[in-house]
């Protein structure tokens, strides 16, 4: 914001990626853009269209890892109350956001730009900030308190989010032939951290990313986006821009669902192009199981022809491993996971 602010004319050097890494910034709609799932969750809750609705599922989770939803249940005021406390708070005073900086990533309330500032070799063109915020009592008092309005909104926002997950990993749980109820303690008593994204106009999008290519390392990540800029990697490992829908959120799948269906849907690898006239706004909600809870493979999903694939890991150890001097943009965290098949 500092920089878009101060208006400079082009990309500072530590914000320039390698040739090879850079955006193919095009207007054309390509088809797989166009075929995206789009899913009406209101459709689960008729028993005669929810079996219908199921299998959309299970296929969106196959092809492609991700799918947008409508008629999910958030009221469309508290979408637009969360943005609008989002954007207020990054209109502050740098020196009052600042108060929040660390680079220290279990930290339960952080500001940042970037990634991590103090370690990216290539820096990427956003601010943010993260909160734990489930349960919403235990970490709400710890937010930002500037501007006033932003505990309630986005709040709101974020308990919303938190039974809208419910309802997916039920469904999804579902889909792979799973009781609906798999995972439901774990989603009951896990993790959720909201990232709360600003990515600036941007001098030269062409040589800059919001964010490198990556997969989030939950149960699944519900994302609320004020305008296009996200892209998903589809599986010819072209990049796909995911349009704007009005009133849509959008859902991906996360490690902890690609280890606990044994490698059937898959983490979606995505990235974030920025805009030369347009500041982009997001709001990640980012669901886990609890800090130290393993996850594995479902045993009903394993057979003697089909072992696992995947060992266990908890939240907690992707954040060892991120916090390491692992390059997770070189590899994935769920890679170090994957058993040889020899």
């Amino acid at each position: 914001m500092t920089l878009t602010n101060s208006g400079v004319p082009q990309v500072p050097d530590r914000y320039v990626l390698p040739p090879s890494q850079r955006p193919a910034l095009t207007s054309s709609i390509s088809t797989t853009e166009t075929s995206l799932p789009l899913i009406d969750l209101s459709l689960l809750h008729q028993p005669l269209l929810r079996s219908r609705t199921i299998h959309e599922i299970n296929i969106a989770c196959k092809e492609f890892g991700f799918f947008q939803v409508i008629n999910h249940g958030i009221p469309s005021s508290v979408v637009k109350d969360a943005l609008d406390a989002a954007t207020q708070f990054f209109d502050l005073p740098v020196e009052e956001k600042m108060l929040l900086v660390s680079a220290d990533i279990h930290k339960p309330v952080r500001y940042g730009t970037s990634i991590n500032h103090s370690t990216d070799k290539v820096h990427y063109w956003r601010d943010f900030i993260k909160h734990y915020s489930h349960p919403l009592p235990k970490w709400i008092d710890m937010w930002p308190s500037n501007p006033p309005c932003y505990k309630d909104k986005v709040g709101k926002y974020a308990e919303a989010a938190h039974i809208l997950h419910q309802q997916l990993i039920e469904a999804i749980s579902e889909s792979l032939g799973l009781e609906k109820s798999y995972l439901q303690e774990q989603t009951e008593e896990g993790s959720q951290v909201m990232a709360v994204n600003c990515y600036p106009a941007c001098p030269e999008p062409e040589m800059a990313l919001g964010m490198p290519p990556h997969s989030d390392f939950g149960s699944l990540t519900i994302l609320l986006q004020s305008s296009q800029g996200l892209q998903i990697m589809d599986r010819n490992n072209n990049w796909v821009c995911v349009p704007y829908i009005e009133g849509a959120l959008i859902v991906q799948l996360g490690d902890q669902v690609e280890v606990m269906s044994n490698g059937i849907y898959k983490s979606v690898v995505h990235r974030v192009t920025v805009n030369k006239d347009v500041k982009r706004l997001s709001l990640a909600s980012l669901h886990s199981l609890p800090l130290h809870k393993r996850i594995s493979p479902a045993p009903e999903l394993l057979s003697e022809n089909n072992t696992a694939a995947y060992g266990e890991f908890s939240f907690n150890d992707f954040l060892d491993y991120v916090s390491g001097n692992n390059d997770f943009i070189q590899q994935r965290f769920i890679d170090t996971l994957k058993k040889s098949s020899s």
